[in-house]
């Protein structure tokens, strides 16, 4: 349920939050929480647009594999060590998946029949479908197995994965701000901002973790900030100010601006300032409410 060009807009606005990660300089953390779904698909298709590219099963394991184990390394979790695979979708979800996959579909048929009448030479090697990476798909099945022999060889071989508990969520994030947890943060890979190069673009072809520079997200700064934003409307409520309420509604701002499955309102549009614009009247109506 991602926001478009959120993660961008509170870099911009708030740019102490994302710091880059290097080695032995970030906090300690009792728990590291992993979206494996954007671990999967990074590692099985990296660029949809090269038709040549071609991974077999077990390489993406061993991808993936060592993509969990850069990130344990980085964190290095204390208590809980928690991996969740997307499970079964709401209805919304499905309907915007469907719509999606096809249209992907349509164009790597079509890009196939491009290439092809230019002459390159395309693999005979069956190209990874990544409408498999779906609840209840053989792949998933798989997965979930080799994920389970992982976990298991890493707890008996290496001790820094002793002593936590590890869990695996099988196929069958505002969401850090929605758990009002004072220290919580997100690591998560470098984005870079504007249109990728065409020259560059063949060093997407590359699976796994290697080479990735990754950016924690301090969401107690961002609780910090908000707290300065909305300051001015402090003494003007005629109920008790709290700051978990006011993180509330402002996750409900960001909502109105993208979400997945809300309709999107006219002329409310991130890259147009509509957060500010949110703020501000937020400020205005808050006052005159009962609570």
């Amino acid at each position: 349920m991602g926001v478009p060009k959120f993660y961008r807009w509170i870099s911009e606005r708030y740019p102490c939050l994302s710091e880059v990660v290097t080695d032995k300089q970030i906090p300690e953390f009792d728990n590291l929480y992993l979206d494996m779904n954007g671990i999967i698909h990074g590692c099985t298709h990296p660029n949809d647009e090269d038709i040549s590219f071609r991974i077999s099963e077990d390489q993406i394991f061993r991808d993936i594999f060592h993509y969990i184990d850069t990130l344990f390394a980085i964190i290095e979790p204390k208590k809980v060590f928690f991996m969740a695979i997307d499970g079964v979708a709401p209805r919304a979800k499905m309907n915007q998946q469907r719509a999606r996959r096809f249209m992907s579909a349509k164009n790597a048929e079509l890009a196939l029949k491009i290439a092809e009448s230019k002459g390159q030479e395309i693999p005979k090697d069956k190209r990874f479908d990544p409408n498999c990476i779906t609840p209840g798909t053989q792949f998933m099945a798989t997965l979930h197995e080799q994920l389970q022999y992982f976990i298991s060889m890493k707890i008996s071989t290496d001790t820094a994965w002793q002593g936590i508990r590890v869990y695996l969520s099988g196929h069958n994030i505002m969401l850090g701000l929605c758990s009002h947890e004072p220290h919580f943060s997100l690591l998560r890979e470098e984005v870079k901002f504007g249109r990728t190069p065409k020259h560059k673009q063949k060093s997407s072809q590359k699976t796994g973790v290697d080479g990735i520079t990754f950016h924690l997200l301090h969401l107690s700064l961002l609780r910090e900030y908000l707290s300065w934003e909305f300051r001015p409307v402090q003494d003007k409520l005629p109920f008790p100010y709290d700051m978990e309420s006011i993180i509330d509604d402002w996750v409900l701002m960001g909502f109105l601006v993208g979400n997945d499955f809300i309709p999107h309102l006219p002329h409310v549009h991130i890259h147009e300032d509509a957060l500010p614009a949110l703020y501000s009247t937020y400020m205005q109506v808050l006052p005159q409410l009962d609570g």
